[in-house]
C-alpha cells in the first residue's frame, strides 16, 4: 500500500500542474468570433448534434455547443408555427350574430291556456264555488261546505300560471317582420316566421322591419371637388340583414345609418348642380361603396346611396347663380359676335365675287365696318 501511495502522488501533482498551465498558458487556442453567433444547427453526421426531431412548440430551442471551440450551448426562441399551420380551434363563435329563436305551435300554447283554464274550473268545483246548477250541468257531484284552503288556493295558483303561460305565450308573426327575442339580458334568438306561435311569454321581444326600404334624407351639408358648400339630399336603399346587431349592436339602426351617411357626404365630393349625369352616377357608386362599408358591421345592408337632389347653400348661392348669369351673357355675345361677323363675311364675299363692287384694302375694311355696324344696331333693335 506504500508503494501504490507514493506511485499516485507524483500523478496527481502532475496532473494538477498540467491544469494550471491549461488554464494560465497563453497558447490556449482561440474561438473564433464567428462561431459565437451562429444559430444554425450542427450538420447531420456530427456527434454533438441534438438527436431526433426537434419540438415544434414555441419557447427556447437549445443549440448543442462545438466540441473543441469553448463555446457554450445557446439558447434559440422558437418562432410559432403561423395560424394556418395549427389546427382550427374547436371554439364557438362568440360575435353576435342572427340564429333561429326556438318557437312553439300555437296549439301547443292553447292547450297549456285550456288546461289552466279547466284547472281553474275543478279547483272551483273543488271548492264548493261553483253554482250547483253549473255542476249538475256537468254531471259532477255537488260539494257542500269545502271552503278554500291551502291546497285550494295552491291548485288555483299553479291553473292560473300554466292558462297565463299558455295565453300569453301566443304571438302573432308577420311577413317582412322579425321578432328579436332575449333573456336575462342574452340574445336568444329571432323569429322571422309568419302565423300564430307561441314564444316564452317572460322573454321581452324586440320587432324589427326588415323589409327593403327607400329613405330620402334631408338636405346634408356636401361640398364639390373645388371645396364649394353644397346642400345634398341623397335617396338610400337598405335593409335590416342581420336583426342581432341591428337590434343589440348599437341602440338606433336608423339613426347610425342616417349618420354614416352625413359621414360619407361629408368625405366624397359631389359633383355640382348641373355637373351631368356621369358625375352622379360616379359620385353614387363611391357613396353605396363607403356606406355599406361602414353599416355592414351593424347587420344593414345598402344596395345603393344616390344624390337626388343638390344645391348651393344660400351664402354661396347668390355668388354661383351671378357667376352663371355672367358666363350665360358672355356666351351669348361670344354668339353674337360670331353671328356677325359671318354675315359680314358672308355679304362682302358675295359681292366681290359676283363683280358688284370692286374694292381695295382701305375701302374693304370701310365696308366692313359699316356692315358690322348695321348688323349690331340690327340684333339690338330686333332683341329690344
Amino acid at each position: 500500500m506504500e508503494c501504490d501511495v507514493d506511485r499516485i502522488e507524483p500523478l496527481v501533482v502532475r496532473a494538477n500542474r498540467s491544469a494550471s498551465r491549461l488554464i494560465h498558458n497563453e497558447a490556449t487556442t482561440e474561438i473564433p468570433v464567428h462561431l459565437l453567433f451562429r444559430d444554425d444547427p450542427p450538420p447531420e453526421g456530427r456527434r454533438d448534434a441534438v438527436p431526433g426531431p426537434v419540438p415544434a412548440v414555441a419557447g427556447p430551442a437549445v443549440v448543442s455547443s462545438r466540441r473543441g471551440t469553448g463555446e457554450q450551448p445557446r439558447f434559440r426562441r422558437r418562432v410559432p408555427a403561423p395560424a394556418s399551420a395549427r389546427p382550427a380551434a374547436r371554439t364557438a363563435d362568440r360575435g353576435l350574430r342572427e340564429r333561429p329563436a326556438r318557437v312553439l305551435p300555437a296549439a301547443a300554447g292553447v292547450l297549456a291556456g285550456a288546461c289552466g283554464a279547466a284547472g281553474c274550473a275543478l279547483t272551483s268545483w273543488w271548492a264548493g264555488a261553483l253554482p250547483p246548477l253549473a255542476v249538475r250541468a256537468l254531471g259532477l257531484p255537488v260539494v257542500v261546505d269545502a271552503g278554500l284552503g291551502l291546497p285550494q288556493w295552491t291548485a288555483y295558483a299553479g291553473a292560473g300560471a300554466l292558462g297565463l303561460l299558455g295565453f300569453g305565450g301566443l304571438a302573432r308573426g308577420r311577413t317582412g317582420r322579425a321578432l328579436v327575442l332575449g333573456s336575462h339580458g342574452r340574445y336568444r334568438g329571432t323569429v322571422r316566421g309568419a302565423g300564430l306561435m307561441w314564444l316564452n311569454p317572460l322573454a321581452p321581444r324586440r320587432r324589427i322591419d326588415v323589409r327593403l326600404r327607400h329613405w330620402r334624407s334631408e338636405p346634408m351639408p356636401a361640398a364639390d371637388a373645388d371645396g364649394i358648400a353644397l346642400r345634398a339630399a341623397v335617396l338610400v336603399v337598405w335593409r335590416v340583414r342581420d336583426t342581432a346587431r341591428a337590434a343589440l349592436g348599437i341602440d338606433d339602426h336608423e339613426a347610425y345609418l342616417r349618420e354614416c351617411v352625413e359621414a360619407a357626404l361629408a368625405r366624397v365630393p359631389v359633383g355640382a348642380p348641373g355637373g351631368g349625369r356621369g358625375s352622379a352616377e360616379e359620385t353614387g357608386e363611391r357613396l353605396t361603396r363607403l356606406v355599406a362599408r361602414e353599416v355592414g358591421p351593424v347587420g344593414l345592408e345598402v344596395f345603393s346611396v344616390r344624390p337626388a337632389r343638390v344645391e348651393y347653400v344660400p351664402e354661396v348661392a347668390d355668388a354661383m347663380h351671378r357667376r352663371g348669369i355672367e358666363a350665360l351673357d358672355a356666351r351669348r355675345r361670344v354668339g353674337a359676335l360670331t353671328s356677325v361677323f359671318d354675315s359680314v363675311e358672308d355679304t362682302v364675299t358675295r359681292l366681290t365675287t359676283r363683280g358688284l363692287v370692286d374694292l381695295d384694302a382701305s375701302a374693304r375694311e370701310v365696308l366692313v365696318r359699316d356692315l358690322a355696324a348695321a348688323f349690331c344696331a340690327g340684333r339690338r333693335e330686333t332683341a329690344q
